[in-house]
C-alpha cells in the first residue's frame, strides 16, 4: 500500500476536484484546517448571498452535497487517506445550510428579511465547529461507520443539523424569555 500522499499547493492545482474539495486552499491552513473551510463557508455564504437569488439557495445546497460526495470521496481516494481534514468542501456546504436556515428562522421572530445577524452567524459557526470537531453522539457515530466520500459529507451534514436544532431551541426559549417580560406584540 502506498504511503499517503501530502496535501499541498501542487496537489491544489492538480484537479479542479481537488482546488474544490481542499476549499481553495482553505483545507491547506497548518492548523485546523476545518476551521479555515468553515471560515471560508461562512464567507463564501455571505458573498454569494448578496447576488444569488434566494430560489437558487436549495439547489446549490443540494449540487454541493451530492456533487461533494462524489468530490470528497475521489480527493479523499487520491490523498490515501479516510477523511483527511485538508478536504473542507464538506465544511463549506454545511456553513452554507447553518446560514442559509438560519436566516430564514430569524425572519418569522423579526419580521426582517436578509442574513440572520452577525451574533446568530457566530453562534451558527461555534456550534458547528464544536459538533464537527468533538464528533460525539450520531456526528461520531456516521464518522465510524459510513466511509468515503459519502461518510466525508454525511458527518458534517449531521453536525450542520444539530447545530441548526441546538439554535432553534436556543431562538424558541429566547422567544419565551421575551414573551414572559414584553407580553405578546405583533410585528408590523
Amino acid at each position: 500500500m502506498n504511503p499517503p500522499r501530502r496535501a499541498d499547493w501542487r496537489f491544489l492545482l492538480s484537479s479542479p476536484w481537488a482546488f474544490v474539495a481542499l476549499g481553495c486552499g482553505s483545507g491547506l491552513s497548518p492548523r485546523a484546517p476545518g476551521t479555515a473551510g468553515s471560515l471560508f463557508g461562512w464567507l463564501t455564504f455571505l458573498l454569494l448571498q448578496a447576488w444569488l437569488p434566494r430560489w437558487a439557495w436549495p439547489w446549490l445546497l443540494l449540487a454541493g452535497l451530492a456533487g461533494g460526495v462524489w468530490i470528497c470521496g475521489r480527493t479523499a481516494r487520491a490523498l490515501g487517506l479516510h477523511d483527511p481534514s485538508p478536504v473542507v468542501w464538506d465544511e463549506i456546504v454545511a456553513m452554507w445550510l447553518v446560514l442559509w436556515v438560519a436566516q430564514w428562522a430569524w425572519h418569522p421572530l423579526t419580521g426582517l428579511h436578509g442574513a440572520a445577524p452577525w451574533w446568530l452567524q457566530l453562534a451558527g459557526f461555534a456550534l458547528f465547529r464544536l459538533f464537527d470537531a468533538v464528533k460525539r453522539g450520531p456526528v461520531g457515530w456516521v464518522d465510524s461507520r459510513v466511509g468515503g466520500g459519502l461518510g466525508i459529507m454525511l458527518d458534517d451534514l449531521v453536525a450542520a443539523l444539530l447545530t441548526l436544532l441546538v439554535l432553534a431551541l436556543a431562538l424558541f426559549a429566547w422567544t419565551l424569555w421575551d414573551l414572559g417580560l414584553h407580553g405578546f406584540r405583533v410585528i408590523t
